[in-house]
């Protein structure tokens, strides 16, 4: 019932889902699940989808190449951005090409120790942060085996 009534005080299927797309994308599961939340049937939900998408106000590849590219920018590696994506439900082809899309995890890393240091530190907040194993021993080096007496 309240969620009826929400649905009511709201007005229709998509101008819910438009007042959630207001301040930020999102993806279709996420918009799918907020009209789930406000009462929207199935076949509504579905239909207010597609129109969405139709006029381009839902595109899970847009909204994975901008999620991907603010993560990237926030210094995260494409293993934390591929499962922030994945999480949303995004699909795998638009997950590879968001990611294709950005400057390369190497490079983005390189960025980091130079800004950071190359420490024992800094090979920890790659790590911890989805860079690969990989980049973490291209860019921080020793310091990624543990070796920070070297310093």
């Amino acid at each position: 019932m309240a969620a009826e009534k929400k649905l009511e005080d709201g007005g229709g299927p998509v101008d819910v889902a438009v007042r959630a797309l207001r301040h930020r994308d999102r993806s279709r599961a996420d918009v799918a699940a907020r009209l789930e939340k406000a009462g929207v049937g199935e076949a509504e939900r579905e239909a207010a989808l597609e129109t969405l998408e139709r006029i381009g106000w839902v595109d899970d590849s847009r909204f994975a190449a901008s999620r991907a590219e603010g993560l990237a920018a926030r210094g995260r590696g494409d293993a934390l951005i591929r499962d922030d994506l994945v999480r949303s439900a995004v699909s795998s082809e638009a997950i590879g090409a968001a990611l294709a899309s950005l400057e390369p995890e190497a490079e983005r890393a390189r960025a980091i120790v130079a800004a950071k240091g190359r420490s024992a530190a800094t090979a920890r907040y790659l790590a911890r942060n989805g860079f690969s194993e990989e980049s973490v021993e291209a860019t921080v080096g020793a310091f990624a085996a543990g070796e920070d007496s070297a310093m």
